[in-house]
């Protein structure tokens, strides 16, 4: 493809590929298509891009197609590969300048500097970092932005590569331009910190974009660089100023009110800061044994002392929650149940944590944990009036502790509780007992706190085993307080019926049961969602449950229509799964209104998968309640099981599992074997397919 014939041609295509008509838009679109394996392609998208007089749109879709073009066709062994000629002049073009005028343009020829940087740096390209090291060096800022952004993409991918060729490969570089980097990272630091002094706010914020490029860099040479970083003067002088920078970027916050873009900079940075300590740290947990001290005095002072106040905010919380959690957590930091078989690193780390977790501090971390941060928000309680089923089954779970402060400070909380209980639990036990009798409605302090104590309680059941008489408590206090119906008790109500929930698998007498299920029952008429929803997944002896299952299952299938989002309807129905489960033939006459309700609950949840896998849960153990008389189901059951387990309806991905257990139990529970169940069977060639493909793969 000659650039100079094409580059109209190609110029005209882009621009109808950008069109808004499909009647245009497809035809171009097709012609590009057949053009990407054509010689000369990629030059012409090269130079159309480069063309800042162009249209922005086009010049993005040019973008586009060279970066995809990467992909498909820039391996040797590949179809249609690029040539070795045309391949060494792309790169030479791609770093001739950096001066892209558009932030999106520039970060996405960043990017695809980079994955050709993946397949080529060092040994085709190795002028590519020598290039980037002298361009961010440039007076013109934006030549120098421009290369900063292209050196992090390319150092980001590099870092990514596994293969240990390429580790090594990396860790040669890091150690050829670590020095480098430092010094480009303190002087974009250094030249923001005094910007912000003199007030030059647009200045500042410029240095401060390069400052969070840098940092960027050095994080991903700092973690995955080098093999021990711990031996490396550099490395380590770098991890220990982070502690100093912090401190200077938190006090710049005080400078700038919430919701300014320089503030919003600031955070991100500072976010990024406790990065490299994060990231460190699980990289390189006995190297990180020297920065233990310093990282748990830092965290500790902000989000535990009033160091930290008109400074902080909530996801610098989370992270330095999370920087305590992993020291106090990470198994390379205990001595080995033999002691003579721990290494020294464990043994030292184990000392500086034990030196560091006195008795006072302990407790005031433990205080400030319940007191503070366990306290419901202004937001959590308006999100309770507004739109009580987001608040009742607000994420907490998988991994939403590294990221939400709420789970954050819980799993916390567990962690300290667990490793340090026989100095916490008298701390809890005490505002237990400062809590004791029914709380004042009016006193909306000594209620939140209340929930905070007991949601503490109900956290370390476990832990508080042997400390807490449960069962007394109950009968003495508990109950009583599950029986105040004023509507601001609604808050205590809540959280007692779920930190019954918590206990009554650790510690919780059977006699007691029966009175139990009698505050159940009264608790789902309760006219707060919020309250009904934690009456949920009780163990229970279905000999005692059974004068209370017409009137529970009821309740139940009427909270099952009442609710509205997928989660709610999800949980409510493991609810009524594991009643079914327990009480098994016992359902049979208090079935029939869910079994006329889940065909529409079916239909209704069409786009959402993983509500119709609690549906085909329920179907299970409804089918195995009613045995035989489950064909009365046939109609709306049969096609369940045909949709759920042919593989080639897209949903089988979610509900195959589930799909075939249901046809089992459903064949087990068959009075006879009719032509619509024999119908099914059709599924079975291709699912046999799928296992054999399976076992070859395996």
């Amino acid at each position: 493809m000659d650039i100079q014939s094409a580059s109209s041609v190609v110029l005209q295509a882009l621009t109808q590929a950008t069109s808004q008509d499909t009647a245009v838009l497809k035809p171009a679109e097709e012609q590009l298509r057949q053009w990407e394996t054509q010689p000369g392609f990629y030059s012409v998208l090269l130079s159309i891009f480069n063309n800042h007089l162009l249209d922005v749109n086009v010049r993005w879709l040019a973008v586009l197609y060279f970066k995809n073009g990467i992909d498909r066709y820039w391996r040797r062994v590949a179809p249609h590969a690029l040539s070795e000629e045309e391949k060494s002049s792309l790169r030479a073009g791609l770093i001739t300048n950096f001066n892209e005028p558009v932030n999106q343009i520039a970060t996405q020829i960043a990017v695809l500097i980079a994955k050709v940087a993946r397949l080529d740096c060092p040994r085709q390209w190795p002028e590519l970092i020598p290039i980037l090291l002298e361009s961010v060096k440039v007076q013109d800022s934006l030549q120098q932005h421009r290369a900063l952004l292209t050196f992090y993409h390319v150092t980001k991918t590099l870092a990514s590569k596994r293969l240990a060729t390429d580790r090594r490969l990396f860790q040669d570089l890091a150690s050829s331009i670590y020095s480098f980097a430092c010094s480009l990272w303190n002087h974009h630091t250094d030249t923001f910190l005094q910007q912000i002094c003199t007030g030059d706010q647009q200045a500042a914020l410029s240095s401060l974009e390069r400052t969070l490029l840098s940092l960027k860099v050095l994080r991903k040479l700092t973690v995955h660089g080098f093999i021990e970083p711990h031996n490396n003067m550099e490395v380590m002088g770098f991890l220990n100023a982070v502690f100093e920078r912090l401190k200077q970027f938190l006090e710049c916050c005080r400078q700038f009110g919430p919701g300014s873009l320089c503030r919003e900079k600031l955070e991100k940075t500072i976010i990024l800061f406790t990065k490299v300590l994060l990231d460190f740290l699980e990289y390189h947990p006995w190297p990180f044994i020297p920065l233990i001290q310093r990282s748990l005095e830092f965290a500790v002072s902000y989000v535990f002392t009033e160091v930290g106040e008109g400074v902080v905010f909530e996801r610098f919380i989370v992270q330095c929650m999370n920087l305590i959690k992993m020291i106090v957590k990470n198994e390379a930091y205990k001595p080995a149940k033999n002691i003579e078989d721990s290494k020294p690193e464990n043994l030292e780390a184990h000392k500086i944590k034990t030196a560091f977790f006195t008795h006072q501090t302990l407790t005031e971390i433990g205080r400030r944990l319940v007191s503070k941060y366990f306290l419901l928000t202004e937001e959590e309680l308006t999100m309770w009036e507004e739109d009580p089923e987001s608040f009742a089954v607000e994420e907490t779970g998988g991994d939403s502790w590294k990221y939400s402060l709420r789970p954050c400070t819980e799993v916390l909380f567990l962690d300290i509780f667990h490793n340090y209980s026989q100095t916490l639990t008298p701390v809890l036990l005490e505002m237990v007992q400062n809590l004791q009798g029914p709380s004042n409605v009016e006193d909306p302090v000594q209620m939140l706190m209340k929930d905070a104590v007991y949601n503490a309680v109900g956290l370390a059941a476990y832990e508080l085993f042997d400390n807490v008489d449960f069962d007394q408590w109950f009968k003495n206090q508990l109950l009583g307080e599950l029986q105040i119906s004023h509507n601001r008790y609604k808050l205590i109500r809540r959280r007692v019926i779920w930190l019954i929930g918590q206990w009554i698998s650790v510690k919780f007498k059977p006699e007691l049961r029966p009175l139990l299920y009698e505050v159940i029952l009264s608790l789902m008429q309760d006219p707060d969602l919020v309250v009904t929803l934690p009456v949920d997944d009780f163990e229970f002896r279905t000999e005692q449950f059974l004068p209370y299952l017409e009137s529970i299952f009821s309740l139940l299938f009427q909270l099952l229509q009442q609710v509205n989002e997928c989660d709610t309807k999800m949980q409510v129905l493991h609810v009524i799964s594991c009643v079914i489960e327990r009480v098994s033939i016992q359902i049979r006459p208090y079935a029939g209104c869910l079994v006329q309700y889940l065909p529409i609950l079916w239909k209704q949840s069409e786009e959402h998968n993983m509500l119709r896998c609690a549906i085909l849960t329920t179907l299970i153990h409804l089918i195995q309640g009613l045995g035989a008389e489950s064909k009365n189901l046939y109609p709306f059951l049969l096609p369940v099981i045909q949709l759920s387990t042919d593989v080639s309806q897209p949903p089988h991905v979610y509900l195959l599992e589930d799909g075939l257990e249901l046809w089992l139990v459903t064949l087990e529970n068959s009075p006879a074997i009719t032509p619509e169940l024999l119908r099914i069977f059709q599924n079975m060639s291709a699912l046999l397919g799928v296992v054999e493909l399976f076992i070859l793969l395996c």
